[in-house]
């Protein structure tokens, strides 16, 4: 007696479907893990900056600034920081980066179309003190909160400054 073996047309078919029908439900929930793990890095990453910017002004007693960048340029007149942002002393108070000053960090954009953006008080820069406190280039406290665009879960990152100079992470409902 011989024995076929292998698969019929019909098991073929069945299998064929029973993937299409797998994978069709299981790539949006992968996408919510690509998503979720870029709103992870990005919040991860900015953080990362601002403990850098602070530990920074008080180890060098000076002012340190990070500011929204395109190209390793200061531009505050970018809609959002998910272009990038540089950490950088800031020796003559001005929250850009001049001739005579150089980055200690420079982030690129932000992936998958997420955005970050700030209040008025921490809009285009965040500058800490030698004290380790925000300050504007007046002098006067800064504080704010910037929000990540991403939401995930039903709720998307925010990342509040105390006029401590201290940053925490904040999830909120989106």
């Amino acid at each position: 007696m011989n024995k076929n073996t292998g698969f019929t047309l019909v098991e073929m078919i069945i299998t064929i479907a029973v993937m299409a029908i797998v994978s069709t439900i299981g790539v949006p929930s992968f996408n919510d893990v690509i998503l979720s793990s870029y709103a992870v890095t990005h919040t991860n990453d900015f953080l990362s900056s601002l403990n850098l910017a602070r530990s920074e002004a008080i180890k060098r007693g000076q002012r340190v600034v990070v500011c929204k960048s395109l190209n390793n340029i200061c531009q505050a007149s970018l809609p959002g920081w998910e272009q990038g942002w540089m950490v950088f002393v800031d020796s003559n108070n001005t929250a850009l980066l001049d001739s005579n000053e150089f980055p200690l960090r420079v982030h690129g954009p932000l992936k998958g179309g997420d955005t970050l953006r700030g209040n008025q008080n921490v809009s285009s820069y965040i500058s800490y003190s030698p004290d380790g406190t925000t300050k504007l280039k007046s002098g006067a406290f800064q504080a704010g909160t910037l929000t990540f665009g991403l939401c995930v879960h039903h709720k998307k990152n925010e990342i509040v400054i105390s006029s401590s100079g201290r940053a925490r992470l904040k999830k909120e409902p989106c």
